[in-house]
């Protein structure tokens, strides 16, 4: 699905948050290719702070968003030890030592439509 172009005056968690709603099941994407997506490229961090603070909104899948090479690195926000790995693994995406298995075969890269 294309994105809209974002406005000057958006959010940025809320655009982050647009990506993320995106996401198809079973897939996942990184917080640089949102970052990028946003036209924010090094803003990788901030994506990450994003997902970190959208736990309360049940409509973000920020379980779906891990690092550039699969690894679960905000899986410590998440309540309880491995749910981040959980939902994951309900979606049918195999982990491993909190690595994706497969990383490109399930990797989603968000577009935005000009």
């Amino acid at each position: 699905m294309d994105l809209k172009m974002p406005t000057k005056n958006d959010n940025f968690f809320e655009r982050v948050y647009e990506v993320a709603r995106q996401i198809p099941y079973g897939k996942v994407t990184s917080y640089g290719a949102i970052a990028k997506v946003l036209g924010a490229a090094r803003s990788a961090r901030m994506v990450g702070w994003a997902m970190n603070a959208s736990h309360n909104l049940e409509d973000v899948p920020a379980h779906r968003v891990v690092n550039r090479s699969g690894l679960l690195t905000g899986k410590h926000h998440f309540d309880g030890t491995n749910l981040m790995q959980q939902l994951l693994e309900s979606e049918g995406i195999e982990v491993r030592e909190n690595q994706i298995v497969d990383f490109e075969k399930h990797f989603w890269m968000p577009e935005m439509k000009t």
